[in-house]
């Protein structure tokens, strides 16, 4: 089976590109699988993660992201212009390549994509939510932009021969497509690493972005009372461009002793193993790898209940703690909860090793598996 993915770059240490990674990993593995990722704003640098040597690497260069930070209107007609220039590119490419699979990753492709008459099945992959595009809140021509994008996302998904969105909550929110199909992502093989209920180290990863919601979880770090901060300690490890802003923000607050940011680590794990407990503080998700993966390794998870994926992870009371969206006081009530009870926190990790079972590479991989071979039946 010839298989292409199309994603906008690889070269970022995000959630996407790990998903992606350990999907592309297990089909190269796998006899009578040829696969093949084509992004269009690589730039030359190569991937964060180290994918397979038998997976071909196309870049396309049409290099959207390099209009980040140009006015409304020019970022519009540049974006047109290269859409253009994308789909002209992107189409050589799949009528020589004659792939029996393209799936896209929600990139510009995917307005397009459908279109082009290569003989493949065409899959779009959700890894955000039905209402990603509306969670900025941004006014004007870009805010207008969102809506009718949001609008339209609808209709573009009717037109791929599978769409497939990563929760059953999301799920709800497309209404009745007859192309949806719900599959979680993998969790990748977690190393054998015993959880140490005495360690004073709170872990929070991602991008150092607006979605993430770090200055969230930093206010929340700096309401605790001093004698937890004393105690304990947070770590934030991504990169991105609220870095500096959330820099200033730990040392505005006075918490610089007990809270920083880190740089981003190819070995996560390492880092889970000498952690007490995950928090999440997005503001939405499509289903957070970082927690899956972290619960994996027997972590409780304390997390905002965003849009999508908190409530399919965490049971409530049992192997974590969810508090209402937004409330920043609640956050840090749950976090002092788990600080200051140790066989909780003990009692929590044992629940929190089973999410490792649901939501195994095996179990995951073999419904893609099989979607895939349904589709070309």
């Amino acid at each position: 089976m010839k298989l292409f993915y199309c994603m906008a770059s690889l070269y970022n240490p995000g959630g996407m590109e790990r998903v992606l990674l350990n999907k592309v990993r297990w089909f190269a593995s796998r006899d009578g699988y040829d696969v093949t990722v084509v992004t269009t704003d690589q730039q030359g640098r190569p991937p964060f993660y180290q994918f397979p040597g038998n997976v071909r690497m196309i870049d396309l260069g049409i290099n959207y992201s390099i209009d980040n930070g140009r006015s409304p209107i020019a970022k519009i007609l540049s974006y047109f212009q290269k859409r253009r220039k994308h789909r002209k590119a992107l189409t050589e490419l799949l009528m020589k390549e004659r792939a029996d699979i393209v799936a896209s990753l929600y990139p510009s492709e995917s307005s397009f994509i459908p279109k082009i008459k290569d003989g493949s099945k065409k899959v779009l992959e959700l890894h955000l939510n039905r209402y990603f595009r509306l969670q900025y809140g941004r006014s004007g021509l870009l805010g207008l932009a969102d809506r009718f994008r949001s609008w339209q996302d609808v209709r573009i998904a009717r037109k791929f021969d599978r769409f497939v969105v990563l929760t059953k909550e999301d799920a709800g929110y497309w209404g009745n497509l007859p192309n949806l199909e719900v599959i979680p992502n993998a969790a990748a093989d977690v190393p054998e690493l015993s959880y140490d209920v005495s360690s004073r180290r709170v872990i929070a990863v991602g991008r150092l972005d607006y979605q993430k919601g770090f200055d969230r979880l930093i206010d929340a770090w700096s309401s605790l009372s001093e004698d937890i901060r004393k105690e304990w300690r947070l770590d934030i490890f991504g990169q991105g461009e609220w870095k500096e802003m959330l820099e200033e923000r730990i040392e505005r607050l006075g918490i610089s002793p007990s809270a920083r940011i880190n740089p981003p680590t190819k070995n996560i794990f390492k880092e889970y193993a000498s952690s007490a407990f995950i928090v999440m503080s997005s503001h939405y998700e499509g289903l957070p790898m970082v927690l899956i993966e972290a619960m994996s390794c027997g972590l409780p998870g304390v997390c905002f209940d965003f849009k999508c994926g908190p409530k399919d992870i965490i049971r409530n009371g049992q192997n974590g703690l969810l508090v209402p969206e937004g409330n920043i006081a609640a956050l840090a009530k749950a976090m002092e909860t788990i600080m200051r009870d140790e066989s909780l926190r003990s009692r929590m990790s044992a629940e929190a090793r089973k999410v490792a079972e649901e939501y195994s590479e095996k179990k995951i991989m073999k419904q893609w598996d099989r979607s895939f071979k349904e589709l070309l039946a």
